[in-house]
């Protein structure tokens, strides 16, 4: 009788084929209902899988390909898909054993109908085992070698080291394949002591004072994260989140999922807020996240705000390629391509014009993105204010300073955070996501 197939491995197989057909999210998919009927170890081990497949797909690839008798692309994507769930297992797991992770890949490929290929597989992957792994090492820093290192798209790390340099894009490319730190937002001392006592250890973040890592337990399954008191939220989308600063009325844009939008709530208590999300099921989630009681949340396009009214305050964080974010979002790297920052510079400038007109006299909108990409960030805010000399850029420098001054940004190298009058994080270089953004004050 065949043994079964870990619970761990089929999760992990599901998942990898809905983000590669679906073009889903892993960290969604990981944290949805689809593990929930699995053990903390087999959900660790289904986590570990997938996120590891996507980090190092093109290594993976690679090796597959050395030891394979047929071309990549001429496998159906479900072989594909157990070939590089073993070949993470082989490669960067060391306490799986070989038999378990190939036995396992075979079994896959039966489950997924395709039997007449599970003879192939077994001979791939054992073929994989005595292959010794190419060595990583470069013998020269250069974008082609740091591509090929790390598993990125080569033209992605080109950019990189245009835009950067060579060393901080070899900065950002380690830190994009490694664990991403779980950062959370704290409003009250209270709600620390409190997890404490849940068993979830915190340590103070490295970039703004209302941030903590979270060193031990699972912040997902205590009672604070449950009531919306507590969020998930990279201490670089907090520091932006600060940059928007204190008013009477507030807009946030686009404001799902609703990190930064509780960050707004708590800082501004007796302010009115307005967070628009263009998605019904986003905006719903939204509501159920955000539950502060000065916050009304609408579904409603960015572009076609009516009757909102003058907002002292705006924030336009926008649809993004999301470079900054890799380490938590690693499959953004296989799915972009080049052409698609035409399509989003475009969109971005557009959303940034709209929240401008929502600005009362004197107000301020800070726009932002999680992307490394100029055409993302620096472009469209140049761009746009090319068009409408009635706005001002600020420098960010000055609005670091201040938040420095007040004890809200804990960061010591306040250089490092500006580009020009731009904020701007690295992974790497910062120990958080990379994300831009710009104020910009309406002279009215």
């Amino acid at each position: 009788m065949a043994m079964p197939i870990s619970p761990a491995r089929t999760a992990a197989y599901d998942i990898l084929l809905r983000v590669e057909r679906q073009d889903a999210y892993a960290a969604e998919l990981l944290h949805s209902e689809r593990l929930e009927p699995l053990g903390p170890a087999d959900r660790a081990l289904a986590t570990e899988i997938v996120m590891g497949v996507l980090r190092w797909r093109s290594r993976l690839d690679d090796d597959i390909a050395r030891t394979a008798a047929r071309p990549l692309d001429k496998l159906d994507l479900e072989v594909l898909t157990t070939l590089r769930m073993a070949a993470y297992q082989l490669r960067y797991l060391d306490r799986i054993p070989a038999h378990a992770a190939i036995h396992d890949s075979v079994e896959l490929v039966k489950r997924a109908r395709k039997r007449s290929a599970a003879p192939f597989a077994n001979a791939v992957l054992r073929k994989l085992v005595v292959t010794p792994a190419e060595s990583s090492e470069p013998s020269e820093l250069t974008p082609l070698a740091l591509a090929r290192e790390f598993a990125h798209p080569q033209w992605l790390v080109e950019r990189w080291t245009r835009e950067f340099g060579i060393g901080r894009a070899q900065a950002i490319c380690g830190y994009n394949q490694r664990i991403a730190a779980t950062a959370i937002r704290i409003d009250d001392a209270a709600i620390e002591a409190e997890l404490r006592d849940e068993g979830v250890e915190l340590s103070p973040g490295a970039l703004v004072a209302g941030a903590r890592i979270v060193v031990a337990g699972d912040i997902t399954h205590t009672r604070a994260f449950r009531e919306g008191r507590v969020f998930l939220q990279d201490e670089g989308s907090q520091l932006v989140a600060l940059l928007v600063g204190t008013g009477a009325r507030l807009l946030d844009c686009c404001a799902a999922p609703g990190g930064k939008t509780a960050a707004l709530a708590a800082r501004n208590p007796t302010a009115q807020i307005v967070a628009a999300e263009i998605h019904a099921h986003r905006a719903e989630l939204l509501r159920r996240r955000v539950r502060a009681a000065n916050v009304q949340v609408i579904n409603a396009d960015a572009l076609a705000l009516t009757g909102a009214g003058e907002f002292d305050r705006v924030l336009a964080d926008v649809p993004c390629s999301g470079t900054g974010t890799l380490a938590r979002n690693p499959e953004i790297k296989w799915r972009l391509k080049p052409e698609d920052l035409a399509d989003l510079h475009q969109r971005q400038m557009a959303i940034l014009r709209a929240a401008l007109r929502q600005l009362a006299p004197g107000g301020r909108a800070v726009y932002s993105t999680c992307s490394l990409e100029r055409e993302e960030c620096e472009a469209v805010v140049e761009e746009v204010l090319r068009e409408r000399t009635e706005y001002t850029l600020l420098n960010c420098r000055e609005e670091l300073e201040d938040l420095r001054a007040a004890g809200e940004l804990s960061w010591p190298d306040i250089d490092s955070l500006v580009s020009g009058q731009f904020l701007r994080t690295i992974p790497g270089v910062h120990p958080c996501d990379g994300f831009f953004a710009a104020v910009l004050e309406s002279s009215g």
